[in-house]
């Protein structure tokens, strides 16, 4: 029998039934989500019939997609296709669960992160062992210092076969051990030096060791191997408090703690062994917390731990892995940038001084500049090739699309939104040959303002609360609350609601004016749209 749940409401549609594929069919049945699965082959279609005799097996991807009540979508399929199937299902707007690796190049996992965040869904990525009650335990265990000092960790996750045509043993296997030494340590890798070997198929890796180093002064390596005479499956972390060992091949005691410890004896360094110690663990299904996160996160709209953000840093470290693989050099980072924390993303090419002031869940893309005593808020997104000079201010939720400078004296409030190319000035009568740093003028968006492709903003200028500038226009004087302008010069064409919808210019000032899509309540006071609350005034 079927275990209904509080997420049998959410319809899921499963990518693939193969030998993974028939895990997350068997969760998502129990949970009453599976609504459909989608197979091509032929036997493995007949082994989902039998397996999920209630559920409809469909073989082409666009029509399963197109079935009424599905929501999400789980892909359970060849690494290789893994960037194509998500960025279909994202561009249909439902949800994404995608197994590990997100995409089989850093640009192809970009672009469904900046796919999703544009559509604003959620798109997971299937790091599995970040959902294991001994993963989770160990993270708990450092965050609350009771491993001490982090020195050093290492993996091994070695087999027997398992073999893979379409993706080496580094991007088969190392996935899981990076996504957990990032998420244990909340830093990116500084230095990546990887090397390995092919025994059975040219040019497919059997066999790699990668050496990582971080700034904190960590060091790593992961060792994975389908050559390796039996299985294992184990994480240590070297403390200077206690050793943590995460052996994933056992049925019982999967997590132990050791408190050895170094003492220092006339200068000479005593080691002192001492007797693991079980941790206690849930019996939960990794699997099945996973299967509940991306629920969880597809009824909430939080991110999950595996975002696409945390599934992209994981790509990252493995490109840099292949990259060292490839040309026997090390990847080393080779710009100075700010450690902005584990919640920040910083995408490897962008450059973020020292002194730069970014707030949690940031995310800051391809070659961006973010310069010393700048700030920008919260859960913001700068787009590709964003400069941000110093002493601008950008405030929490703004999303910046590609190619925008924002030269000091900028200000963005809260939520705004900027278009591609948006240009802003600083200085009204610019010249080369004259340093004009002392006329820097302020501009000011206000909150929840959007900006169009291409347009420009004169310094000086201030730009009233949820206004819209449309696409192309020169704005060369202030623009008060909620007024939609256009052309060059800019001129107000119409008002615009907080959530965006064009309301009428010509009514009745006498009569309240309402929004037909959020039906915002407004009046109309000396030509000015305002709120009725009288929370919104005129730019001053």
């Amino acid at each position: 029998m079927i275990k209904m749940s509080n997420h049998a409401n959410k319809g899921v549609l499963l990518v693939g039934f193969g030998m993974w594929g028939r895990h997350l069919a068997r969760n998502l049945m129990e949970m009453g989500v599976l609504r459909a699965v989608c197979e091509s082959n032929p036997a493995a279609a007949v082994a989902a019939m039998q397996a999920c005799p209630t559920i409809p097996v469909i073989a082409d991807f666009r029509d399963a997609l197109n079935l009424s009540g599905v929501d999400g979508v789980v892909i359970a399929t060849p690494a290789v296709t893994h960037y194509p199937l998500a960025h279909q299902a994202l561009t249909q707007n439902k949800d994404v669960l995608v197994e590990k690796p997100l995409a089989l190049s850093v640009s192809d996992g970009a672009s469904l992160v900046e796919l999703a965040e544009r559509k604003q869904k959620i798109l997971m990525v299937g790091h599995l062992l970040i959902y294991h009650p001994a993963v989770v335990k160990l993270e708990e265990l450092i965050r609350k210092g009771e491993m001490g000092k982090l020195l050093y960790v290492y993996s091994n996750r070695l087999n027997w076969g398992k073999v893979r045509r379409e993706e080496n043993i580094l991007w088969s296997f190392a996935p899981h051990d990076i996504a957990i030494m990032l998420r244990l340590l909340g830093e990116m890798p500084t230095k990546v030096m990887a090397h390995g070997a092919s025994y059975l198929s040219p040019g497919i890796m059997d066999v790699t060791t990668t050496h990582l180093h971080f700034a904190s002064g960590v060091d790593a390596h992961i060792f994975v191997s389908w050559l390796h005479p039996y299985k294992e499956q184990r994480l240590v972390v070297v403390g200077d408090r206690q050793v943590a060992v995460f052996d994933d091949g056992l049925k019982d005691g999967k997590l132990t703690l050791y408190p050895h410890r170094i003492d220092w004896v006339d200068h000479v360094p005593v080691a002192h062994k001492a007797v693991g110690e079980p941790v206690p663990l849930p019996d939960l299904e990794p699997l099945r917390l996973e299967c509940e996160t991306f629920l969880e996160a597809m009824k909430t709209r939080q991110a999950p731990p595996t975002d696409g953000v945390s599934g992209l840093s994981v790509l990252s470290v493995l490109s840099w892995s292949q990259k060292s693989l490839e040309t026997g050099v090390p990847w080393e980072r080779n710009r100075v940038s700010h450690d902005v924390g584990p919640t920040v993303f910083v995408h490897p090419t962008a450059v973020v001084d020292v002194g730069a002031r970014i707030g949690g869940g940031t995310k800051v893309w391809h070659f961006c500049h973010v310069m010393a005593d700048a700030t920008i808020g919260r859960d913001c997104v700068l787009g590709q090739n964003t400069f941000v000079a110093s002493r601008v201010v950008v405030g929490d939720r703004v999303k910046i699309q590609n190619n925008v400078s924002l030269y000091e004296g900028v200000v963005l409030e809260d939520e705004v939104f900027c278009g591609p190319a948006v240009s802003f000035t600083n200085v009204r009568n610019p010249r080369a040959h004259v340093e004009r740093k002392d006329a820097y003028e302020t501009t000011r968006v206000g909150r929840g303002a959007s900006l169009g492709a291409n347009s420009t903003i004169r310094c000086g200028v201030n730009i009233g609360r949820y206004a819209a500038v449309g696409a192309g226009a020169v704005v060369t004087k202030d623009v008060a609350p909620h007024t939609l302008v256009v052309g060059n010069p800019a001129r107000p064409v119409g008002w615009v609601c907080k959530c965006g919808e064009v309301v009428s210019k010509d009514c009745d000032p006498a009569e309240n004016v309402v929004c037909r899509r959020c039906h915002c309540v407004y009046l109309v006071e000396e030509g000015h749209l305002m709120e009725a609350t009288g929370s919104d005034s005129p730019a001053k």
